[in-house]
């Protein structure tokens, strides 16, 4: 299906993505912070045929404005902007790990603009979000030649040091980890890192009480799917998040990892569908 390329209008510069489709819309919000987008294409391909789906490069790497702030209010304030350029009043809103913990944030604050919010084996919105959880089974699931390698370069890439290099060789490292059968996990695709984008997670960390206190205010459509044998921590994580929405659901996708649509295909579509009523 061809894909039309858009650039968005935001502070400081443009945001650039892809829409294609036909049917409700459906407003992709990737991981990492900072991650190259494309690695969500696949996730978003299941649900084209059924929705009008749009992905697009969140701020912090090129084509899109490479500069901040990176902060939560930012990044609710270019997720406007791309519903805005789009034309889209109202759309559902799909996040993954990062993105799903910005989606949460999303349906607490633009109720107005939301159909709905799915959120893929998020970052919680509960206590710490279950990341002291998440890194602890990151490291454990890392062979013991890479481990303190990759603990190395992980916290000098929390203390903003270090090159897009070192940051990227540190999740080649952990890379496997991500799945539920790390030794047969598929190969790293081609990424790029934004170091200054890592700042969003002292925001992220700041504002976790706020909004874990506003979950059970949220008025739209929740839903968050989860793997099973993912490292994010699905009882800490998602699935408690959902928990204190009124009305939210969640789905736990037996053996897969922090990906599920990669290892249990056609599971966002499923969840997609439950959400949408169809």
């Amino acid at each position: 299906m061809d894909k039309t390329r858009f650039s968005a209008p935001v502070a400081g510069g443009v945001l650039s993505g892809w829409v294609a489709g036909e049917g409700q819309p459906v407003l992709i919000l990737h991981g990492g912070p900072g991650l190259t987008y494309s690695y969500a294409d696949a996730a978003a391909d299941e649900l084209l045929g059924t929705f009008r789906v749009a992905n697009f490069q969140q701020r912090g790497l090129a084509p899109s404005v490479e500069d901040g702030p990176f902060t939560i209010e930012q990044a609710l304030a270019d997720v406007v902007g791309v519903l805005d350029h789009l034309g889209w009043d109202r759309a559902y809103v799909v996040g993954h790990s990062w993105g799903g913990h910005l989606a949460f944030h999303v349906a607490l604050a633009m109720p107005d603009r939301l159909l709905g919010v799915l959120a893929i084996d998020p970052l919680g919105a509960v206590g710490d979000g279950g990341m002291a959880a998440f890194d602890a089974e990151m490291f454990a699931r890392t062979p013991a030649a890479d481990r303190q390698r990759a603990q190395e370069l992980d916290e000098q890439s929390m203390r903003g040091e270090g090159t897009e290099a070192d940051a990227l060789e540190g999740l080649q490292l952990v890379w496997p980890a991500y799945f539920a059968d790390p030794p047969n996990a598929p190969p790293m695709p081609p990424l790029r890192l934004s170091m200054p984008a890592n700042a969003l997670f002292g925001d992220i960390s700041a504002r976790l009480p706020a909004l874990e206190k506003g979950l059970a205010e949220v008025q739209v459509p929740l839903g968050v799917l989860t793997g099973a044998r993912s490292p994010m921590p699905e009882d800490e994580a998602g699935l408690a998040s959902a928990a204190r929405v009124p009305g939210g659901w969640g789905v736990s996708v037996p053996d897969a990892g922090h990906f599920p649509w990669i290892e249990s295909p056609g599971c966002v579509l499923s969840a997609m569908r439950r959400l949408a009523g169809s």
